[in-house]
């Protein structure tokens, strides 16, 4: 009831400040964060976490499939394909190059061992674009940059999933086989597919009859189902949630936009739970235990792995000098890398322990810098979006 309450407070003072949020560099995500470091271990010793506590892994498990639910319905095939050349890129040359960046960062700079270093490559790799908030959600951004960092933000989790499984299998310390995790993954996009569109045609049958006031009940339904099914049928809960919101936003377009509110919200009040979690994780322990080296590579990987790979993978993309600048920079880390984090931790690699250190001090480091020149960036972007 204490963590109920700390993020009931929370979540009134987010909403207090929320118009000041959205004007200057005050972020309601670093609200979160900072609570959580308040209540937790390293402040008042409110809540007392453990990064292997169970609360932690189902609120991280409940918040990404939230998201990737949520993302997909952004994601018809029509709106893919109608502009896939920037989001191509980033994803089939973007993201290959940050997590190699990244994990060379991790060993030469961090000193992990290859195989460690490969980890904290994939599982640093997925974007959130939640922590960019003001970029993807404001009108006056080209409609170019805000498709660009949607729908790479939206696919770049699924495809780190099987990277970040797959090193775990070849490095001979995952539970399951490398085919084992193959079938779950295509399990996976099989089921949310099945479940959103059986669910979608037998809406439209004319036996049935949906009021207004419940359609976006309609959503949720789905994604419980998917949810829920997915561990009975041994499928990847986190692509079926994805391919179950893009299988609906392509069967039902207009659904999505009017209906998808509520499903967003409530996205949105898991992940900043989870946020406040996350920061109930960082600890001084933690803080002492990433040695110097650890802090350098965690700058390196937000200001030059992110920018660098992203700016060769956009050279000669249609995009203006500010926007390619904005794109390079906002690639914030989020509940994706938590997660695939905590997977690591609880793999039995010899150093799981010091790899999540390091992603959470990443992904804190993130939250802290993107979700607070979010404002900013859009602000200098609009004057040149107007003619977009």
């Amino acid at each position: 009831m204490v963590a109920l309450l700390v993020f009931g407070v929370t979540l009134l003072a987010a909403v207090l400040i929320s118009e000041l949020a959205d004007r200057t560099i005050v972020s309601t995500a670093v609200l979160f964060l900072l609570a959580g470091v308040a209540v937790g271990g390293g402040g008042f010793g409110l809540i007392r976490l453990e990064p292997d506590s169970p609360v932690v892994g189902h609120l991280a498990n409940y918040a990404l499939v939230a998201v990737l639910f949520t993302d997909g319905m952004k994601l018809g095939w029509g709106r893919l394909r109608s502009a896939w050349v920037l989001p191509g890129r980033a994803l089939l040359l973007g993201l290959p190059l940050t997590m190699l960046a990244t994990a060379l960062l991790a060993h030469f700079v961090a000193g992990l061992s290859w195989l460690d270093a490969w980890l904290v490559g994939a599982v640093l790799c997925p974007t959130d674009p939640v922590f960019a908030a003001a970029i993807v959600g404001r009108e006056g951004v080209s409609r170019r940059l805000r498709h660009l960092l949607n729908v790479e933000s939206g696919l770049n989790d699924g495809l780190a999933l099987p990277i970040v499984l797959g090193i775990l299998a070849v490095g001979g310390v995952a539970e399951r086989s490398l085919g084992l995790h193959v079938v779950e993954l295509a399990g996976g996009c099989a089921l949310g597919v099945a479940v959103a569109g059986g669910a979608l045609w037998v809406a439209r049958l004319r036996f049935f009859g949906i009021a207004r006031s419940h359609e976006p009940f309609l959503l949720v339904a789905i994604g419980l189902m998917v949810f829920a099914l997915a561990p009975l049928v041994h499928a990847n809960p986190f692509l079926a949630a994805f391919s179950a919101g893009v299988t609906i936003a392509t069967m039902r377009p207009e659904e999505t936009e009017e209906n998808n509110a509520f499903a967003e919200q409530t996205a949105e009040l898991l992940k900043l739970g989870a946020v406040l979690v996350f920061g109930a994780l960082i600890t001084p322990q933690l803080l002492h235990a990433v040695p110097w080296t650890g802090y350098v590579f965690a700058v390196l990987s937000l200001v030059v792995a992110r920018p660098i790979a992203l700016g060769l993978a956009l050279v000669g993309g249609k995009l203006t000098g500010r926007e390619k600048v904005a794109a390079m920079w906002f690639g914030p880390k989020g509940f994706a890398s938590v997660i695939y984090g905590l997977m690591v931790l609880n793999s039995g690699v010899a150093g799981a322990v010091r790899s999540f250190n390091l992603v959470a001090i990443v992904v804190a480091g993130s939250i802290l810098a993107h979700s607070s020149t979010d404002v900013v960036v859009a602000r200098w972007l609009e004057p040149k979006a107007k003619a977009t």
